[in-house]
């Protein structure tokens, strides 16, 4: 099978020829810079660059090299932009290492030794304090109260450095030509490389209004004030399907996944009730969905950190294809309990490796035992892309990189 074959294979609840990998596809299954470098360093990779696409989370891009090197069969249409040495400017990351930011992205240093990010207009968007691996939200546009008109829901938006500060190929939509290029590129990845392509698209909904009120006030808002909540929902809808128009328009047919993001779960359950989803959010997510797949031929991919469990029957009927990370140290979410509940109704892209503990801090023999044994669970029958819980972090040695995709293909060798 090629790689796209493989990933559509699985997603179809076929078992493919091999368990397919990601690493990088998505901002929620790629691997933190300063982890990217060691690993680069740690292969003997000629001219590697630690290029942090995703800087709010500060994440590199992975090289061909790297991808090849760990036969990854997905990767994210939006490498495909800021592709030129000029859109690009040298950094010092944390731990000392080189790396290099887009061009545009010019955070203002402190005194304490953090970097703060503004907004044209002074606004600070974002802080990263010392010593600290990611920038975390400062501004929340409507953390006092709900406008009495939402025709000022863009530019509030605008002030949230998950938007103020995208990742490719969304830093690049502000250029009159950008819905072009973006079927330009797709076109020239998928005639360059036999790898899945996906296109990120967030299209948040429960995330937005915590974006927007501060996730304290928005969880009671759920209760105290639905009506509102509702606006808004209605409000981002609007603006998410006029995106999804022209993005079904532009890569529909090019594109094989579409990946929206929404984290629903804590550790120990939903942020909410499953009656509040589905009196809030199930009948938005279902338009989505069906938006996706009545106008093009993607899949549609949802990345929802915690534990899911109880809202998984809704995510299912709601129409989405795949869920992510898969987060089996949460109450609820064991590998064994998932496959055996939603097995055959939803691929799990994730859950391959953990990352809160044995990736981390464990041996590579560790990791090796731990893979295997989840290749075991999930892999069986299809409906499984390999990837880690989540991004790969900072303190992650490269040796355990090495050993976890090692694991893989051990168990691809010896046909699972």
């Amino acid at each position: 099978m090629t790689s796209r074959e493989r990933i559509l294979a699985a997603i179809s609840h076929q078992e493919p020829d091999r368990v397919p990998v990601d690493m990088g596809a998505t901002p929620s299954s790629g691997i933190s810079a300063i982890a990217y470098g060691r690993l680069s360093r740690h292969l003997g990779i000629p001219d590697s660059r630690t290029r942090v696409y995703d800087v709010v989370q500060q994440l590199a891009q992975p090289e061909d090299a790297v991808l090849d090197r760990f036969g990854i069969d997905v990767v994210d249409l939006g490498r495909r932009f800021n592709a030129e040495d000029g859109d690009w400017r040298p950094v010092t990351l944390f731990d000392g290492s080189a790396a290099e930011y887009p061009r545009w992205f010019r955070p203002e240093a402190t005194p304490q030794g953090g970097w703060r990010a503004l907004a044209d207009d002074g606004t600070e968007l974002a802080m990263q304090l010392k010593d600290m691996n990611f920038f975390d939200q400062t501004c929340f546009p409507w953390l006092d109260d709900y406008p009495a008109d939402m025709s000022g829901l863009p530019a509030a938006m605008g002030k949230v450095h998950w938007a103020a500060l995208a990742h490719s190929p969304w830093d690049n939509a502000g250029r009159p030509d950008f819905w072009t290029r973006l079927r330009e590129e797709a076109l020239a990845l998928r005639a360059t490389s036999d790898r899945a392509i996906m296109v990120v698209v967030g299209c948040n909904l429960f995330e937005w209004g915590t974006f927007l009120r501060r996730m304290d006030n928005f969880l009671m808002d759920l209760l105290a004030e639905p009506e509102q909540v509702e606006r808004l929902l209605e409000s981002l809808m609007e603006i998410h399907l006029r995106t999804l128009e022209k993005v079904c328009a532009a890569v529909g047919d090019v594109a094989d996944l579409c990946r929206f993001g929404d984290d629903l779960g804590t550790d120990t359950g939903p942020f909410m009730a499953p009656a509040t989803y589905r009196s809030l959010f199930k009948r938005h997510h279902t338009r989505l969905c069906e938006f996706v797949h009545r106008h093009s031929t993607m899949k549609t991919f949802l990345h929802s950190c915690g534990s899911i469990h109880s809202l998984l029957p809704d995510l299912i009927e709601v129409g989405f294809d795949v869920v992510n990370p898969v987060q089996t140290a949460c109450r609820d979410m064991e590998a064994q309990r998932l496959k055996k509940d939603f097995g055959r109704d939803i691929t799990f892209w994730g859950g391959g490796a953990d990352t809160r503990e044995t990736l981390n801090h464990g041996t590579p023999a560790q990791v090796r035992e731990d893979v295997l044994g989840r290749l075991r669970v999930f892999a069986p029958g299809g409906g499984f892309v390999f990837n880690t819980i989540h991004n790969i972090l900072p303190d992650v040695p490269p040796e355990n990189i090495v050993a976890m995709f090692d694991a893989v293909e051990e168990y691809n060798r010896a046909g699972g």
